[in-house]
């Protein structure tokens, strides 16, 4: 199994296609069984010209791609660089033996109803559950029902991998670019199914911390929390989830108390059973607002009785915390499997991560690369991230999604 990424920033698409083909199949050196593209927006009133040019130079049986507001790839000293706001383009190719590749492109129409059998979903796909699919998704932010469709795909393929991210622009009308096998789509979800003698393990940065205790849902409907349940011993005193968030926000130190204005979320634990809750025991969620008279707060996500929510505060140095922690853990794991070493690897970060919010360039993917190296990575930065917490997927926001790919 080999796999390979070249990046260029070159200003002309013409080029741009010319250096990275040249440069990934030169690399490679064996025949490519795959290809991912990530156009920059910079590039967006020529994504009709890009399937063309790339057609012209490189043949390649299972292919697609995005456009993004940023770009990660590999530049020519092989080192990871997320381009920004500015032309780059990213061409990864790999040969992939004993593995089998199934490009598809799903229109909204096209998506099953949630209430349809598992076997609807396969029919969609084209691949059976016992092919055990690691599933790369790419789709439209505004009319491809992701949602529905990871759900749907978590129905029929329970255990598969199932990362990728929503297509973004650098502004409000910039246009919208997926591409499958050579053609352009303007709606919908292109992906990749990939089955054989491969693996997709995945690492779902979330970048938030929790603050103060875990609380059990007592009262809500649909997606506003009602009343939270402090568990103490010998007796449970439900309250106003505004009665809870006042408390915390006083016993917090001034420099949280600050950032709790602008950057608190809620934690809702996926795992039902499990005692002790770690960082990724929890789905970050916002916290889209509060309600003064009732003392309810309304979260991005829909909530049930019972569930156990904690809340979360973001900021730069937690999001580095994070993914650092996160990337540690896979690394130990990995040393103490003696398993085959990842040959490549994705990148999925959101819009509102990159220089934005760490002050310098290139922090996420770097720290990727300090600790998996000789990886070639690349990805773009999304409008929304798709990967797994606790066994489901699920659609993220300021996250950095990873998928590691390495022989059974």
């Amino acid at each position: 199994m080999k796999w390979t990424n070249a990046l260029s920033t070159r200003s002309s698409l013409e080029a741009a296609v010319k250096e990275v083909v040249e440069q990934a199949q030169q690399s490679l050196d064996a025949p490519a069984d795959l290809g991912l593209v990530f156009i920059s927006s910079a590039f967006a009133s020529e994504y009709s010209r890009l399937m063309p040019l790339l057609q012209e130079y490189l043949s390649v049986p299972a292919l697609i791609g995005c456009g993004g507001g940023g770009i990660i790839g590999m530049n020519r000293q092989s080192t990871t660089q997320e381009i920004e706001g500015e032309p780059a383009l990213s061409l990864t190719l790999a040969h992939l033996p004993g593995v089998t590749v199934r490009a598809f492109h799903i229109p909204n129409e096209d998506l099953p109803d949630l209430d349809s059998a598992p076997n609807t979903w396969v029919d969609l796909i084209g691949v059976e559950p016992a092919d055990q699919p690691q599933f790369i998704l790419l789709s439209d932010p505004f009319t491809s029902g992701i949602n529905d469709l990871i759900e749907g795909l978590d129905f029929a393929y329970p255990g598969a991998s199932k990362i990728g991210g929503l297509a973004s622009g650098s502004g409000i009308g910039s246009g919208i670019g997926l591409f499958s096998n050579y053609r352009l789509h303007r709606d919908g979800t292109v992906g990749l199914a990939l089955s054989g003698n491969i693996i997709m393990e995945t690492i779902v940065a979330q970048g938030c911390r929790p603050i103060g205790q875990t609380y059990h849902v007592s009262a809500g409907e649909r997606n506003v929390v009602l009343g939270l349940e402090e568990q103490a011993i010998g007796c449970a005193k439900s309250r106003t989830p505004l009665e809870v968030l006042r408390e915390l926000i006083q016993s917090l130190n001034e420099e949280d108390r600050q950032l709790a204005q602008n950057s608190l979320f809620v934690g809702v634990a996926r795992d039902e059973f499990k005692q002790e809750l770690d960082r990724g025991d929890f789905l970050i969620r916002t916290l889209l607002g509060v309600d003064p008279k009732a003392g309810a707060i309304a979260i991005g996500d829909r909530v049930r009785p019972g569930q156990r929510i904690q809340f979360h505060l973001r900021d730069a140095r937690t999001s580095a915390e994070d993914l650092e922690m996160l990337l540690e853990r896979y690394q130990r794991q990995a040393s103490s499997t003696g398993l085959p070493a990842g040959v490549g690897a994705l990148m999925f970060s959101c819009v509102g991560r990159g220089e934005g919010l760490y002050g310098k360039a290139n922090f996420d993917s770097q720290l990727f690369n300090q600790y998996l190296k000789n990886i070639p990575l690349s990805g773009f930065f999304c409008n929304g991230e798709i990967g797994p917490v606790c066994g489901s997927t699920f659609l993220h926001g300021y996250t950095s999604v990873f998928g590691i790919c390495r022989q059974l």
